[in-house]
């Protein structure tokens, strides 16, 4: 299973230099997990990125494509955790705990993440 963090969503949409590194994750739909949270990300950042809103629904209908993961009770729990263990950001807590409970590869290039097991990380590159 994979899960692909926002940034390397945002990186795939972009064409970035990392596009290619995370191309198989996302594009292996069968073992592709979303957060709901990435779905929030995602589609906030390409509004802010003044993309229309029929563009923004239109990446967004590939994340949904995936497997979505609903935030409920347990997995909050879980993500708290990880967040006050690893010092992680709410969003980055949830990912990280979606991951582990789905027991997926985690494909990012936020550096929060560089280190940590089962996670495949690139370090975001410019231009």
């Amino acid at each position: 299973m994979n899960v692909v963090d926002s940034s390397a969503w945002l990186e795939y949409f972009a064409d970035g230099p990392n596009a290619a590194f995370f191309a198989a994750a996302i594009e292996d739909k069968a073992r592709l997990v979303v957060p709901s949270i990435v779905i929030y990300e995602v589609f906030r950042r390409l509004l802010s990125l003044q993309r229309s809103e029929t563009e923004a629904l239109t990446a967004i209908g590939l994340l949904r494509v995936g497997n979505v993961i609903e935030l409920d009770a347990p997995l909050a729990l879980a993500a708290a955790r990880l967040g006050a263990d690893l010092k992680l950001p709410l969003a980055d807590s949830v990912v990280l705990a979606t991951a582990q409970r789905s027991e997926a590869l985690l494909w990012t290039q936020d550096s929060d993440f560089e280190g940590l097991a089962n996670v495949r990380y690139r370090a975001h590159r410019s231009g």
